[in-house]
């Protein structure tokens, strides 16, 4: 099981299991695939949000009540949106595209994705419909989160920031940074919150290796994330000035450390550290106002609660 996204006391993510798992009883042939999970901060409240016609699913983001994320129908991913029920779910693909993925949610925004002609193409929907957040000039895009008013993602190996228009986007790819960034080789913006975004970037020096970052809107803003002894790290969520993800420690890159920070790489708190003995790797995916914070041990949904 793992645990991607959190907001207003919820909690979305998937498992790859069968429905015998989750439901306690043995269907006649039990299909086995991921499906969409939710929780509201304990394991009894478990919802399966899975919809019926759907061969897996997934959730990636939820607010306000209203969970995101993608279904797999035929040979194609369709963005969808919950209300708390599987029988709930409504399908989100925008007519003409070949596929869609449904990844951010906050307010009336949702951020996420769909191939046309095989072109990844950032999509933002709204309460008056879908936008394409396409820039001109690049390639493909992907919308990869939003906090109501901006959006943030990747075009081309480029981080990117938009507000609710294609028109309106700003580069934050790294350029000519003193340190890890001199000569970046690419970037991604994960998550966004206010005037702060966070991603990662490489360097041409090593396309493997991703240094956590954190901008204020611009290119020139960034901060390496990256804390003392990890040898890489990756930011995905912030919230209220606080930003999570993981790093990973030691060699061979077998361990990996839920990681939540405030602004500085000195500032960097190692989670994995409040999990009980026994947990080898783990991430932290989300973050929500209040300072809780979702992810992943060893293959088990995690929720660290802000003390």
């Amino acid at each position: 099981m793992n645990g991607w996204g959190i907001g207003d006391g919820e909690q979305v993510g998937d498992c790859l299991c069968a429905e015998s798992e989750l439901h306690g009883r043995l269907p006649a042939a039990p299909s086995i695939g991921e499906r969409a999970l939710l929780w509201r901060g304990s394991a009894s409240t478990l919802v399966d949000l899975h919809p019926i016609g759907f061969t897996a699913s997934s959730g990636s983001a939820t607010s306000g009540g209203v969970q995101v994320g993608y279904g797999r129908i035929g040979s194609g991913m369709h963005a969808l949106k919950w209300a708390g029920s599987a029988s709930s779910v409504v399908d989100l693909h925008p007519i003409g595209f070949d596929s869609s993925e449904a990844v951010g949610i906050s307010g009336d925004q949702i951020a996420g994705y769909g191939r046309l002609a095989d072109v990844p193409h950032a999509l933002l929907w709204t309460n008056r419909g879908v936008v394409d957040l396409h820039p001109r000039g690049f390639s493909g895009s992907r919308a990869l989160a939003t906090d109501g008013s901006k959006q943030v993602g990747e075009g081309d190996g480029h981080a990117l920031l938009w507000t609710g228009r294609a028109d309106s986007v700003v580069d934050l790819h790294p350029v000519n940074r003193r340190g890890s960034y001199w000569f970046t080789a690419s970037s991604v913006a994960l998550g966004v919150s206010g005037d702060q975004q966070v991603g990662y970037a490489t360097t041409v020096l090593d396309f493997q290796t991703r240094f956590a970052l954190l901008w204020t809107g611009t290119a020139e803003s960034v901060v390496e994330l990256n804390p003392y002894l990890f040898i890489e790290s990756v930011a995905l969520a912030v919230a209220n000035g606080r930003q999570v993800g993981w790093g990973t420690i030691g060699l061979p890159r077998t361990q990996t450390h839920a990681l939540l920070w405030s602004g500085t790489a000195d500032s960097a708190v190692d989670l994995h550290v409040f999990l009980p003995p026994g947990f080898q790797s783990s991430q932290a995916t989300g973050i929500d106002a209040s300072g809780n914070v979702i992810g992943t041990a060893d293959g088990h949904p995690i929720l660290w609660i802000r003390q």
